[in-house]
């Protein structure tokens, strides 16, 4: 299974163009040692020619540009984006969608509870009906047996309902229903590698446990540090709980987490721009490094 991170950050990108906390102002300036980023987003492959996109981020077509191939130059028009997977129907994760219009029509699979604020509250699928027939939507079943998409037979994906926030869009905010959020179990059936990737997590369970335990590499929600970090870099008023994303610090935290976990790679990915993780000469990220905890950067690549 071939893995590429087209995007590792969370919402607005790094840094953020209208954020002037330390770690934007500093990378800014070059007082913080860290990797601009963009919105978060990886595809997969089985083969490296046949791409599946999971998530399509506002910067969708930065990222492309910055992957060769994703775009082989085979035909006239082309793209080796063979299908899209949507974890959710946050814009940080669907914008995108807009941008790839030319290429229409798109297969596109995601959960029922997604397709509907995609058709009602952000309704990208009416818009992009008017371009080649749009999207076609391909349902995602909650933890059912895995599915395959045709593109890339090889893997084998298995949807795993969350539990996280709906978009201030979805009538779901604030009343979550399963299918708002999924990670994703997805396991290459020649190599037998196996991935959990799930960039929105709120709550880790004993059910989720035993899925993690399963993957060769976890590829999970890095967003904040601590739980009240938007308050105490003065940049929001909300808890990372509110938001639906587990802090990496604190009891119950991401960390506490991960070591509990013995096998598997460990990665964190949708890095907000406030987490002091992304300064690589922070403290912060010293306690990560010496727990074998990696920070995923745009460009990173991983083979399964």
């Amino acid at each position: 299974m071939h893995i590429r991170i087209l995007g590792s950050a969370a919402g607005g990108g790094f840094p953020q163009w209208n954020c002037n906390c330390r770690n934007c102002r500093g990378v800014r300036d070059g007082s913080v040692i860290a990797q601009p980023r963009t919105q978060s987003s990886i595809a997969l492959s089985d083969d490296g020619e046949n791409w599946i996109l999971c998530n399509a981020s506002p910067d969708i077509r930065a990222q492309l540009a910055s992957f060769p191939a994703l775009q082989p130059a085979r035909r006239l028009r082309d793209s080796a984006i063979a299908a899209i997977v949507l974890l959710d129907s946050q814009i940080d994760h669907t914008t995108g969608l807009l941008s790839l219009r030319e290429g229409c029509p798109h297969e596109v699979w995601c959960t029922e509870m997604v397709h509907q604020d995609l058709s009602t509250g952000f309704p990208l699928f009416p818009m992009l009906s008017h371009w080649n027939g749009g999207l076609k939507h391909n349902l995602i079943e909650l933890d059912a047996e895995p599915f395959s998409i045709p593109a890339c037979p090889g893997l084998r994906l298995t949807a795993i309902a969350l539990r996280s926030s709906a978009p201030p869009y979805s009538p779901h905010r604030g009343n979550p229903h399963p299918g708002d959020n999924i990670g994703l179990f997805i396991e290459d059936t020649s190599t037998g590698g196996k991935l959990f990737y799930a960039p929105g997590l709120g709550q880790v369970d004993d059910g989720l446990l035993a899925w993690m335990r399963r993957a060769d590499c976890l590829l999970v929600d890095g967003t904040l540090w601590r739980d009240d970090e938007m308050r105490v870099c003065e940049v929001g008023d909300k808890l990372g709980s509110e938001m639906g994303h587990l802090a990496q610090s604190g009891p119950g935290g991401m960390i506490e987490v991960l070591d509990g976990i013995d096998g598997p790679r460990k990665v964190l990915i949708h890095i907000n721009n406030t987490n002091p993780i992304l300064d690589i000469a922070s403290p912060e990220r010293a306690e990560l490094d010496a727990r074998g905890i990696e920070v995923a950067y745009d460009g990173m690549g991983i083979f399964l």
